[in-house]
């Protein structure tokens, strides 16, 4: 196994969830009601649960960055919006970073080269989601899959062995419109809703393909990672993948991993898109799944279709 390439550690994390919840058979999903949560909201309170179990205050904090699928409007960048709720009066810098829905890893690798540089000493990566209020209720298999929710996590530039060991990232556009929300902004316009043509504004997602597609690429892609991290399967201690579908274990078992190897939380909490892997993250090290001095493994498909993968020494 490679040693770390940048150095940091984790000062505190935060989720939330919205209390209103749905059943469908043994599943359960998260969900707001309009008018009484909106993104923002779910933000801001993972992102105080973080300080608070950091011990910090936003002024502590170097940059602030937004890793979501779908922003709250499209200008400002969305982690503009949540600095007006957090950091007011603050000139902390707040970017978005969007590759859907691992939005988190992405940002965490990009982010981590810019710790190690100095550029910043602590920042605080959230993830944030409102996905149930884009769902078309006729497509069945993606209304009944996804979950609202939260997730942040404050990061420190350290002299310590954690932070990143490498990540990989690859996107196949044969499958950019396989899960997709084609409206609302410059392809179709607003002024173009109407009965016709609401469905392009709502989610649509074709699940089958998605699953070929990735049954077909991510197995070479795993073990091109093992490679660049010059380790095996043996060398990771756990893994927390993007809870995509109620297939992740047919997708986990092709990649050889076993079950007890990997966080499986699909008929608890859903999809929650960007969320998932920082809320899957938070739920592992709360139920002492993984911990200090381990090596996990953050992984996840997203629409593209974009896969990422990043090793991080705890």
């Amino acid at each position: 196994m490679k040693t770390v390439k940048n150095h940091f550690k984790i000062l505190g994390y935060g989720t939330y969830l919205p209390q209103h919840t749905i059943k469908f058979k043994n599943q359960t999903r998260y969900r707001v009601l309009e008018g009484e949560e909106g993104q923002l909201d779910l933000a801001q309170k993972a992102i105080e649960k973080a300080l608070q179990k950091a011990g910090l205050k936003m002024a502590d904090i170097d940059c602030l960055i937004s890793a979501s699928a779908v922003g709250v409007q499209p200008i400002p960048c969305t982690a503009a919006l949540i600095h007006e709720r957090v950091a007011k009066g603050l000139s902390i810098p707040a970017m978005d970073i969007n590759t859907t829905c691992t939005s988190f890893i992405s940002a965490l690798s990009t982010m981590s080269y810019l710790l190690e540089a100095g550029a910043y000493q602590r920042l605080l990566i959230v993830s944030s989601e409102v996905g149930s209020l884009g769902l078309n209720p006729q497509q069945k298999e993606s209304y009944e899959l996804f979950s609202d929710g939260a997730a942040a996590f404050i990061f420190e530039r350290t002299q310590t062995e954690q932070g990143l060991i490498d990540s990989l990232q690859h996107t196949w556009s044969e499958g950019a419109h396989d899960t997709e929300i084609r409206a609302g902004l410059t392809a179709y316009h607003p002024r173009e809703y109407n009965e016709k043509t609401k469905a392009d504004f709502m989610f649509d997602m074709k699940g089958k393909k998605i699953l070929l597609l990735s049954a077909g690429k991510i197995p070479a892609m795993f073990q091109e990672f093992q490679d660049q991290l010059e380790a095996s399967l043996d060398d990771l201690d756990y893994i927390i993948p993007h809870q995509a579908s109620r297939a992740l274990d047919l997708i986990m078992g092709k990649l050889g991993i076993p079950k007890s190897k990997y966080l499986n939380l699909v008929a608890d909490y859903g999809n929650m898109v960007s969320v998932s892997v920082p809320f899957g993250l938070a739920y592992a090290l709360d139920q002492g799944l993984v911990k200090e001095g381990q090596t996990i493994a953050l992984m996840g498909t997203a629409a593209g279709m974009t896969v990422n993968m990043l090793a991080l020494k705890l």
